[in-house]
């Protein structure tokens, strides 16, 4: 009876993986709070009540963009780094300059979704900040974790903080997404990675 019932269901009139890329887009060049449910029904080619009922509601639909952004190649960079690189500085010389790449490219909207696309929310989107903030700050951990092992290896000397290293990286790529939403090149973006990697702490003698 419910394979019955599901057959004879409505068939879903839209593409939902393409209706999400163009959600995706549109949440990365405006951010969070400037895209309203009009242009996001717009941009999707589907009607309000599609959007509710293939996505619930518009921070729903953002939760679920940024977390498809996050397995694309766009999104999923520094992940992979961290897991293919045999060394530490290999994976993080790799990030910065990936992303020195990656986030002015104008095959997309400029800079990092999840840095950029909750910036200035009202307190009654504040829960959307949270994710973002929690998102990143599992990537600080991520960065921290990995530099303490490199250091445990010798890769880093025992007077090198791990924490503190992450954080710079971290506050290096932030930086980069705003400077690349702010018309920064690949080739400036490229210049500041390499100064950030210069200041690499030396490895245990």
């Amino acid at each position: 009876m419910t394979e019955t019932r599901a057959k004879r269901g409505r068939p879903r009139a839209f593409d939902r993986t393409a209706a999400l890329t163009a959600a995706t887009r549109l949440f990365w060049e405006r951010g969070y709070e400037a895209t309203s449910v009009g242009e996001l029904t717009e941009a999707m080619g589907i009607r309000p009540g599609s959007l509710y009922a293939a996505f619930g509601d518009k921070k729903s639909l953002f939760k679920e963009a940024v977390h498809s952004y996050g397995r694309s190649p766009v999104g999923a960079f520094m992940g992979v780094a961290l897991e293919e690189e045999p060394t530490a500085h290999a994976a993080f010389a790799r990030i910065l300059r990936e992303a020195a790449v990656i986030y002015p490219d104008p095959t997309h909207p400029a800079g990092c979704l999840t840095i950029s696309a909750a910036t200035n929310v009202t307190s009654q989107d504040a829960e959307v900040e949270t994710f973002l903030r929690n998102l990143r700050n599992k990537n600080l951990a991520l960065f921290e974790a990995r530099l303490r092992t490199a250091q445990q290896a010798g890769e880093l000397s025992d007077t090198a903080s791990p924490r503190a290293l992450a954080a710079y990286i971290a506050t290096v790529i932030q930086g980069m997404s705003q400077r690349a939403r702010d018309g920064a090149t690949a080739a400036e973006l490229t210049e500041s990675a390499e100064l950030a990697l210069a200041a690499w702490p030396a490895a245990r003698h």
